[in-house]
């Protein structure tokens, strides 16, 4: 049964463990079965947070920062999480940011508060010099 949770789509030892504990699978059993997913590969962290990333960024349009915090909160180590963020390339990046402006600025009426404007896109996980170079351009 949790091999086919784990087919279904990636997932992180943190969700597993979940599942796992509210299977009622506790102690040493379930150690030996998250090491037999690892070993079987239906569990593997850097695939998990490669797809994590891009599904975040394409989907959702999230920046790294909140891409990168999320991961953290999933527990995810650091070398997956810098192996999840080299799938965003810096031309999609930048092509992503200035879209997700052109969007916020065209729902906002006239006179545009910058500070608004920069704050929303904050919250979408995008870097503060990134915003302000591309709020220059519009």
């Amino acid at each position: 049964k949790i091999q086919r949770y784990c087919a279904y789509q990636d997932r992180c030892h943190q969700e597993v463990r979940s599942k796992l504990l509210s299977m009622k699978v506790y102690g040493e059993e379930l150690e030996e079965l998250i090491g037999d997913l690892i070993q079987e590969g239906f569990l593997n962290e850097e695939r998990y947070a490669k797809s994590y990333v891009r599904g975040k960024f394409r989907i959702k349009k999230w920046g790294r920062v909140k891409i990168e915090q999320n991961l953290k909160q999933k527990n995810i180590s650091a070398y997956c999480i810098k192996q999840g963020l080299m799938e965003i390339s810096e031309k999609d990046y930048a092509t992503a940011l200035d879209a997700l402006i052109h969007q916020e600025v065209r729902k906002l009426t006239p006179p545009i508060n910058k500070i608004k404007l920069t704050k929303k896109i904050m919250l979408k996980g995008y870097e503060y010099p990134l915003i302000l170079e591309a709020l220059k351009k519009h």
